[in-house]
This record gives C-alpha cells, sequence and structure tokens, in this order.
C-alpha cells in the first residue's frame, strides 16, 4: 500500500435547482468526503490507496463504501456501528454559482472512531500517511486518533501528510489553531491554504507561511492559492506552479472544478498529463 488515510465521508444531496432548500423537492445523491477523495485520486492515477472509517450500519454506510470500494481503494479496515448514523450534508445552489452547505453530522457514526480503530500493522506497510484537519475536529476520540496514527506512522518511518482544511463549522478558533499546530508538528509536508496558513502561523505571504513550517519541523509546504496556483519550498528549493485554467463549474476541488461533483471530475493518468501538457 503507497498511501493510507482516513476519515468521515459523508452522503450528498445537492438540490436540482438554483433555490433555497424549502423550495426544492428533488436532489441528486452522491458521496463526498477529502480524504477519500485523496484516495480515490490516486487510485485512478495508477497508485494503491487504503481508506478506513466507522459508518453507519445503514443504506447510506454501504452506499458510501461501495462508491469507494468501486473506485479501486482498499476498505478492508472500514467498519459499521449500528450506535450512530452515516452522515448526510445537503448543497444548496443560488444564481451567480453561489453555494450553502447544511451539514448533519453531529453524532455520527465517523465521529465514534477511538484509536481502537488503526491497525498500525496495515499502517507500517504504507509510504505515506495522509491526515486532514477535518478528522480530529468530529470528537475527542477522533482527535485522539488522529495523533495516535500520526505517532504511529513516525514509529514505522511513514512520511506523514498534513492537509489542515479547516473546516469552523466543527470547532472553534483557539481550538482549531492549538490542535492543528499540534497535528503539523508531526508532519513531514504540510499543505494548507493561504487563508489557513495565515491563521496558524500569523503571516500573511506563502514564503513566510513556509518558513514557518519548515521552523516547526517540516520538510516541504505547499501553500495552496487557488487560482493563483502554489508555492512550494523545502529545505533545498522554492518556487511557485502555476495553475490550469479551467471554467468553474462547482467551486469544489482543482481540476475537478470543471465538471458537477467532487470526485466525477478526478484525472486518469492520462487525462492528467494531457492538461498539463496544454
Amino acid at each position: 500500500m503507497e498511501v493510507v488515510t482516513f476519515g468521515e465521508s459523508m452522503v450528498l444531496f445537492s438540490g436540482d435547482q438554483e433555490l433555497p432548500l424549502e423550495y426544492v423537492h428533488q436532489f441528486h445523491k452522491q458521496m463526498a468526503g477529502a480524504e477519500s477523495y485523496v484516495a480515490i485520486g490516486l487510485a485512478r492515477l495508477g497508485h494503491s490507496a487504503g481508506w478506513f472509517s466507522k459508518l453507519g450500519q445503514d443504506a447510506f454506510g454501504r452506499y458510501i463504501l461501495q462508491s469507494i470500494r468501486g473506485q479501486g481503494v482498499d476498505t478492508s479496515r472500514c467498519t459499521y456501528t449500528d450506535a450512530a448514523p452515516t452522515a448526510v450534508f445537503f448543497k444548496e445552489r443560488r444564481s451567480g454559482g453561489k453555494t450553502q452547505v447544511y451539514y448533519y453530522r453531529q453524532g455520527s457514526a465517523a465521529s465514534l472512531m477511538t484509536k481502537e480503530d488503526l491497525d498500525e500493522s496495515y499502517l507500517a506497510q504504507a509510504k505515506i500517511l495522509h491526515v486532514t484537519g477535518i478528522t480530529p475536529a468530529l470528537s475527542e476520540s477522533c482527535f485522539e486518533l488522529t495523533i495516535h496514527a500520526m505517532d504511529a506512522a513516525k514509529r514505522n518511518q511513514v512520511s506523514i501528510v498534513f492537509d489542515p482544511n479547516i473546516r469552523w463549522k466543527l470547532w472553534d478558533r483557539d481550538t482549531a489553531k492549538s490542535r492543528l499546530l499540534e497535528l503539523a508538528a508531526r508532519a513531514d509536508y504540510i499543505l494548507p491554504g493561504l487563508d489557513e496558513g495565515e491563521f496558524l502561523t500569523g503571516r500573511p505571504r506563502p514564503k513566510d507561511i513556509a518558513e514557518f513550517f519548515l521552523k516547526f519541523g517540516s520538510k516541504a509546504v505547499i501553500v495552496k492559492l487557488g487560482k493563483d496556483g502554489a508555492y512550494y519550498q523545502s529545505f533545498t528549493e522554492r518556487g511557485h506552479v502555476p495553475a490550469i485554467p479551467v471554467r468553474e463549474i462547482d467551486p469544489v476541488g482543482a481540476i475537478v472544478v470543471g465538471v458537477k461533483g467532487d470526485t466525477e471530475g478526478l484525472p486518469d493518468e492520462e487525462e492528467l498529463q494531457g492538461m498539463m501538457s496544454g
């Protein structure tokens, strides 16, 4: 296994009209989850990836597992529980491309994950552990699981990639900052957005954000700049990678903003090379 990741994936219902949700009567069902997107994206590019979570013993839990496993991701370490449901959320579309998201995830099955849900021998086989700042915000036990997974990766010489991916609806700013910095201190590679980097470091410029995390102990930092691409820096090199211009249809993702949905636009190797070559 090249990459292992974990977290909450949910069922997304998108309204089929550009109206407030109270006036929408039909919805399109999809699967959504930041960590599982990474695993699916890697699988489509020919890499081996594993994702685990705790899912509700319900139709939505089965739907999520089937969706992720069907994309070539190893889900063998996932578990089910009848103590809580699989989370769902709704996306409201308004004119002008504006969207509003409503989450129903408090007390979800995934929030019941604990450090006992980590199979360290499974993680030890991987080259990379990918962690986001979403999972540790779900519950105290999920935060403990995240710390435990990162420490286990360190013990087994597995590189750690950390994407803060801040969700403000999940925790307050003071808790978010202290806990995300605690996680960042364990990471080898950090992938903050520009706003996230400024929040965590107090520094507004990509170069200064990168230098903060390098002094923090990271090997390399990639600051995501949206339509302006990304800035990267390590101890030996630094540079800027421009973004590939696309016509935005759905504001979530990178290449995938060109299509509706989140995983539907993830490319395979041939498509990715084609886009990068213009």
